[in-house]
């Protein structure tokens, strides 16, 4: 692993740009994957948000489907924001029973499970790892109900918020793989970003010990 770690993100929709100025202000090199090739020189990937369905279909089309799911179970570390979360779920409830994903985290995500975009809402949630509380920006979020026994969970939505979002899981981590139901690059709050590019560069890649060959 080089010094200055190579992370891709997913381009093929969602906020591309912004993750990469997230990734240049915590002092790695960002390159924007839309090919297999670029997939195959990067160091970890991050795959924003957007439309999971449409997400999974682009990523057929432009041939980086089997290749995502193959480097994700050799090891890649992957950060997911949002609908990037829905794609690293081994399972998912709540949309399409024939809905395909890349896998790579042990849990259960529910999508759409604070409502439609007029229930979009912000607010303050506790980060393990993280020193104070982060801005969190919550558009369209999943979040996760069922977690597997190697699983760290690093985020709920406080208990003093109220309402139905209260004590929900939005953000995990399994090895090098971690996901967040809300939008860290929207906020403008590097942290998260911070705490992925030192994951990455904390020990070298190697296979999921639950990957199924």
């Amino acid at each position: 692993m080089s010094p200055e770690p190579t992370i891709g993100v997913l381009a093929l929709q969602g906020d591309v740009r912004e993750h990469l100025a997230m990734l240049a202000g915590c002092g790695a090199r960002g390159l924007a994957v839309r090919r297999p090739d670029e997939l195959g020189v990067v160091d970890a990937l991050i795959i924003p948000g957007g439309e999971s369905t449409t997400m999974v279909k682009l990523a057929a089309v432009f041939d980086l489907l089997e290749p995502i799911r193959s480097r994700l179970k050799e090891g890649l570390p992957a950060l997911g924001t949002c609908a990037g979360m829905i794609m690293l779920a081994d399972r998912l409830v709540g949309g399409p029973e024939d809905q395909g994903t890349f896998g790579g985290l042990d849990v259960v995500v529910r999508r759409n499970a604070f409502g439609r975009q007029v229930d979009s809402f912000e607010t303050e949630v506790d980060f393990a790892g993280v020193d104070g509380p982060l801005h969190a920006v919550f558009i369209r979020a999943p979040v996760v109900e069922e977690v597997g026994p190697g699983v760290e969970v690093l985020a709920r939505v406080a208990s003093g918020d109220g309402g139905p979002a209260t004590g929900r899981i939005v953000a995990v981590r399994q090895g090098q793989v971690m996901a967040t139901s809300f939008h860290p690059e929207i906020a403008g709050d590097a942290r998260v970003h911070r705490y992925f590019v030192d994951l990455v560069g904390a020990r070298p890649t190697g296979p999921r010990d639950d990957a199924i060959g």
